[in-house]
Formats: structure tokens, C-alpha cells, sequence
């Protein structure tokens, strides 16, 4: 579905963006800290960049519940392309030549690359995002983890690995930190259940400010009362204090133009331009299968915002950005239901720095840990497992390969390991029947019939839902399935999801002979 909203769309859902982007800030400022502690990059860039994410990219986007800002995925790349070209300045010119590359890649349409990602690799994306959020901040949760809150990787900076870390956190539990993890986690519970939700004052406050507030507090009395129970420092939010605009100034780093002639400049710019493009339509498709009004995301858009973006946050001292995941499906399991969502997320980024930053420094990590496994646990429910397999082996071994391919690597290449999978199973389906697709009209050119193939496979999948989204409003569409011995699922969930939400374009479907399946919900 095209992004139509008006403006009294926005304003009417206020009531659930505004809480949703506080929610979002709460796990986005600990995220864009420790993303610039481990890519060597200096601590205020990765704030700078969560800004522009949110301040800018969320209107530019195509995208209504995407949340943009410095990625896990990227750290790699930013330290070695700091190192390779001998300074962090001399980076943030490439950082500008990448976003002017992704703005090349919308013009040219190359968000259809989006369309073909199989739902099993994206789902098998989002529950191995859900484990590895619960994984990996049980040892925040318990107070024992020095690596930066955010890192996603199996091998970590410590040289231990994301199982391994837990054995050690176990032996080196914080009790104070343990308590306010656990009350924290207990009011976000609590918050998220159906008597609080009826109560139409409480369910405007979000369960993680309530947690963090009660977190500070708690943490405040153990600092009076019980100091061997008091958090340290290294387990706080540690923002740096801006009190003046000499030390924004100190703050903020700009690009040079030194490395002009540098063809590794290039190279740099090329590789994050790439990486970025790709981690992002990749956490856009998934949104978008979170999102309870299926709405479909305008890819080619969302890589014009990306590349804007990463323009405006070179130039301002910021690392560079995608869409993420974590913070997509944070806003996505706090109720977002616009752009707006991303946006507050962003102003609150920029008071944060400004305005709280001695506040903020008062959080414990063990709280912010707590909303994290929340929204874990809505990724990776026991129910997705079970949906998936009852699929059949061509979906469920795919999205396992997928799960496991991420937990013991990173996003991208566990990604590649399930595509590569996936696509077999593709090559497999069509290595006996062919296929086709027409459209045929009545003459009276009111009634639109798409009639399937023979063989309907995922390679059409972009071929349909391209077709459906461009057929015009207030039509009547049939669409036939009658001489189809086969429709696999990804067709059969799109021709569903096209069903559920055409009304909205006045558009009556009707299907014949088409499978009906439920869309999955993993909220």
C-alpha cells in the first residue's frame, strides 16, 4: 500500500507515537553510545547520527514505522575504514560519498532488490534478532557485561562469544543491578497487561518509563541507603554533558577534504553505501511484515532518505546510518503507528544532549536490558517456531538455517547463509514447471482479472505485488487461481495481505480458487 497518510492521520494517532517514540529514545541512546564506543569513533557520533535518523530521515523515509540511526552491523566497517584512512575527519567524507551513492541507488529503482527476500529468510531474521536481544542482554540484565550495550556479534570484543558470556555473567552477578532489571522488567509486564490496558489514562504512559523512572529511583536509594547495592558507573547511560556551545563545539568533528585523491576514500564509500542499502531494505521488508496494517514500504524512497541522511550526518560529525531493526521493532511492539513515533524518538535524542544529560546518566543499563528482552520475546515467540514449521520443510528449514546463520555470525551474513537455502528450494520448485503471469481486462474495463500460472513460484512474487499495488482505486479485481497446481506461500501471504487492506483504496477483491492463509502476527 502506498504511503498516503494526511495530516489528520498523524495528529489522530498522537496517543500511541508519542509514548512509542519514548520508548524507542529509551533503547536508541544506550544503542548509538555503545555503536560509537566499538567503532573507535568519537562517543557524540553516534548521538548526531540517532538525531538526524530521527529528526530528518523519519519524514524523508518511505517507510511509516522504520527507525533509522547507527547500526550494530556497521561497526566493522567504520573501524576499519577509520584506520584505513588514518582519521576519523578523513572517514566522515566517505560517510557523505556513500549517502550520494544510496541517493544514485533510489533514482535507479534499486529497492526492488527488497521484494526478494523470502518471508522465511526475513522471519528467520527477526526471531534470530529476538534471541540475540535476550542473549545478549541477560548479562546487562545482570549487571556483568563491560562490552558496549547494542554489539549483536557471536565473536564480542572481549574475545568471549555470545554463550560464553553468559557462563561468565552468571559468576559475576551485580545484586543491585539484578533487582532493578527485574522490577523493571516486572513493570513493563505488568504495564503490557490487559487491566492496565483498560484503564485510559495508564495506557497512555509506556511501561519503560514507568521502569526507568522507578529504575533511577531505586538506584538513587541504594546510593544512600545500601551503597554495596548501588550500580556502578560503567553499567549507567553515560552521555556527554553539554552545558554551552563551547562544548558542542568540542563535541562535534568535521570531514576534511584531504583524501580527495585517496582511491581507498572510494573504496570506503562504496562499501558502506552497499552495506547499508542492503541492511536496510532488509529491516524495512521485516518491519513490514511487523506492521499490523501491512502497509508496504516505498524502498526506493527509503533509499533516497538513507542516502540524504547519511549525507547530512557526514557533514555534521555522525557515523553512518541505516534503518534498524532493533529500534523498527521496538517502535513496532510499543504501539508506533506513524512516522511520528520516529521522529519524538529523535527530539528525544536531541534533549537528551542537551537538556538531560545528567539525568540520563542516572539509568541503569540493567533497565533499558529489560525493555530489550520484551521485545526480544515478542520476536522469537515459541508460536513463530510452530507457524513455521506446520509451512512445511521448503519454509521451515530456511528459516532455521537462517536463525542459526545469524546467532553464530552476524545480520548479513546469516542473512546470505538463509537466501543462499532459500533459493534452492526456489530452483528446486522450478526445475520441473515453468511459469507465467498475465493480467486480462473486461471491455467495459471495470473489473481487472489477474489469472495465476501453473506454477506460481516466489520468483513472482515482486511481479505481483508490484502489479497489485499499482491497480487503480475504486476497481474490482478478481484474481484466479484455477488453473494453478501450485502457489507458494509468499504469493499466496501477499495476495492476502493485498485482500485485507485494498478497502482502503476502495478496491473490491475477489479470489477464486487462491489458498487463504493467515498472516502471521508476531506482536
Amino acid at each position: 500500500m502506498k504511503d498516503s497518510l494526511k495530516r489528520s492521520d498523524y495528529l489522530a494517532n498522537l496517543g500511541k507515537d508519542i509514548p512509542a517514540g519514548l520508548v524507542v529514545f529509551f533503547v536508541a541512546l544506550p544503542l548509538c553510545l555503545g555503536i560509537s564506543l566499538a567503532s573507535g569513533a568519537p562517543l557524540f557520533s553516534g548521538i548526531v547520527t540517532g538525531i538526524v535518523g530521527g529528526v530528518l530521515v523519519a519524514w524523508l523515509s518511505g517507510s511509516q514505522l522504520s527507525v533509522s540511526g547507527p547500526a550494530a552491523g556497521l561497526t566493522v566497517i567504520v573501524l576499519n575504514g577509520i584506520e584505513t584512512l588514518g582519521s576519523f575527519e578523513a572517514f566522515l567524507l566517505a560517510v557523505v560519498i556513500a549517502g550520494f551513492l544510496q541517493l544514485i541507488l533510489g533514482f535507479v529503482k534499486a529497492g526492488v532488490i527488497g521484494l526478494y527476500f523470502p518471508s522465511s529468510v526475513i522471519r528467520g531474521m527477526l526471531a534470530a534478532i529476538g534471541l540475540i536481544l535476550i542473549l545478549k542482554q541477560i548479562p546487562h540484565f545482570l549487571g556483568a557485561d563491560e562490552d558496549f550495550f547494542g554489539e549483536m556479534q557471536f565473536f564480542q570484543p572481549d574475545g568471549r562469544t555470545t554463550f560464553s558470556e553468559l557462563t561468565y555473567a552468571f559468576s559475576r552477578i551485580q545484586l543491585g543491578a539484578l533487582i532493578i532489571g527485574a522490577l523493571s522488567l516486572g513493570t513493563i509486564l505488568a504495564w503490557d497487561s490487559p487491566v492496565m490496558k483498560r484503564n485510559k489514562f495508564l495506557k497512555l504512559i509506556p511501561g519503560a518509563l514507568v521502569a526507568v523512572v522507578l529504575a533511577i529511583g531505586v538506584n538513587y536509594y541504594f546510593i544512600n541507603f545500601m551503597p554495596e547495592l548501588a550500580v556502578t558507573t560503567s553499567h549507567l547511560v553515560n552521555l556527554p554533558v553539554i552545558e554551552g556551545f563551547g562544548d558542542l563545539k568540542d563535541e562535534l568533528q568535521f570531514l576534511t577534504l584531504d583524501q580527495l585523491s585517496n582511491p581507498s576514500l572510494y573504496i570506503v564509500a562504496f562499501t558502506i553505501a552497499i552495506v547499508a542499502s542492503l541492511e536496510t531494505l532488509l529491516s524495512v521488508e521485516a518491519t513490514d511484515k511487523l506492521d499490523p496494517h501491512k502497509r508496504r514500504s516505498n524502498t526506493n524512497r527509503e533509499l533516497k532518505a538513507q542516502g540524504v541522511g547519511n549525507m547530512v550526518a557526514g557533514l555534521l560529525g555522525g557515523l553512518p546510518m541505516t534503518a534498524v531493526i532493533v529500534r523498527s521493532s521496538t517502535n513496532v511492539a510499543a504501539g508506533g503507528q506513524t512516522k511520528v513515533s520516529g521522529f519524538v524518538h529523535g527530539i528525544f535524542l536531541a534533549l537528551s544532549v542537551f537538556l538531560l544529560a545528567g539525568l540520563m546518566n542516572q539509568i541503569p543499563l540493567s533497565a533499558l536490558a529489560a525493555v530489550l528482552l520484551v521485545v526480544g520475546f515478542k520476536l522469537t515467540k515459541p508460536a513463530l517456531y510452530k507457524s513455521q514449521f506446520k509451512l512445511g520443510h521448503e519454509q521451515f528449514i530456511p528459516f532455521v538455517v537462517t536463525v542459526l546463520a545469524i546467532l553464530f555470525t552476524d545480520l548479513l551474513v546469516g542473512i546470505c547463509v538463509g537466501l543462499a537455502v532459500g533459493v534452492f528450494y526456489i530452483l528446486k520448485a522450478n526445475y520441473k514447471s515453468p511459469y507465467f503471469y498475465h493480467k486480462e481486462e473486461y471491455k467495459d474495463k471495470e473489473v481487472i482479472r489477474i489469472k495465476l500460472s501453473e506454477h506460481v513460484s516466489f520468483l513472482n512474487k515482486a511481479s505481483i505485488i508490484l502489479t497489485l499495488d499499482h491497480l487503480p482505486s475504486n476497481s474490482h479485481v478478481i484474481i484466479d487461481g484455477e488453473n494453478s497446481a501450485f502457489i507458494d506461500y509468499d504469493v499466496l501471504e501477499a495476495i492476502q495481505e493485498f485482500s485485507k487492506t485494498a478497502h482502503e483504496r476502495n478496491i473490491k477483491v475477489e479470489l477464486l480458487n487462491v489458498e487463504e492463509v493467515s498472516v502471521m502476527d508476531i506482536h
